[in-house]
């Protein structure tokens, strides 16, 4: 368990360096990802496969630095279960969120006179925000229970660790994207909001995935951490 609230990060070339990884990372999965979706055509199969492959990609790349968030739901889940300090999760979350800014606005500005724009999460016609914070929920409880399980708890399967998470974010946008778009990560849908400026329901977009990562986090540390010290105590 890390320090809670661990100041000395501020001048810890190290938790620099991971940030600066959060940011490359998120940047390169927002235009990525937001491209895809672009030039997709309403294939789910094809934004499915781009989200879950630059998620691979860029933790295998960049995963020994800064252990691969690249999501603000993961980071504040690993803050909640104290696996890190408030102030290194703090400098990954704004790193994400100007990663992921810098993305969209890139792939808006390459756009430019295309005839191509760029889209905002949003929710399915019909669809209330109260359900959508509950799919974004369901959805991100799935991503943050497998990166615990494979990435952050010692006993997992880390060489496994960025295909297993790529999987679940593949599967994830099959069922996601006709519904809330699948964001599970409020990174990815601050960005694509910021560079074409709809902000329509963006709340759900923080609330779910935040409300899912932390009870994912808090149903592994309490089921399979905890609660197997005790009986092995």
């Amino acid at each position: 368990m890390k320090k809670f609230l661990a100041l000395d990060d501020i001048r810890d070339s190290r938790a620099w360096q991971a940030a600066i990884a959060e940011f490359v990372a998120t940047y390169g999965f927002v235009f990525l990802g937001l491209g895809a979706v672009a030039f997709a055509a309403g294939n789910v199969l094809t934004v499915a496969l781009a989200h879950g492959l630059a998620i691979t990609l860029f933790i295998i790349a960049l995963g020994r630095v800064s252990g691969g968030h690249i999501n603000p739901a993961v980071t504040v889940a690993a803050v909640v279960t104290q696996r890190m300090g408030l102030t290194k999760g703090l400098m990954y979350v704004v790193a994400q969120l100007g990663g992921a800014a810098l993305g969209a606005c890139t792939l808006a500005a390459f756009l430019e006179g295309s005839g191509i724009e760029l889209s905002a999460h949003s929710l399915a016609s019909g669809l209330e925000p109260g359900k959508g914070i509950i799919i974004e929920a369901v959805l991100t409880f799935f991503l943050v229970f497998t990166v615990i399980a494979v990435a952050m708890d010692p006993r997992g399967s880390a060489k496994l660790a960025p295909f297993a998470i790529g999987f679940i974010v593949l599967v994830d946008h099959m069922v996601g994207v006709p519904l809330t778009g699948a964001s599970m990560n409020p990174a990815r849908s601050f960005g694509p909001a910021l560079a074409a400026g709809e902000w329509a329901d963006h709340w759900v977009y923080w609330v779910g995935p935040i409300i899912g990562g932390i009870v994912a986090a808090v149903f592994y540390e309490l089921v399979f951490v905890r609660w197997n010290s005790e009986k092995t105590a």
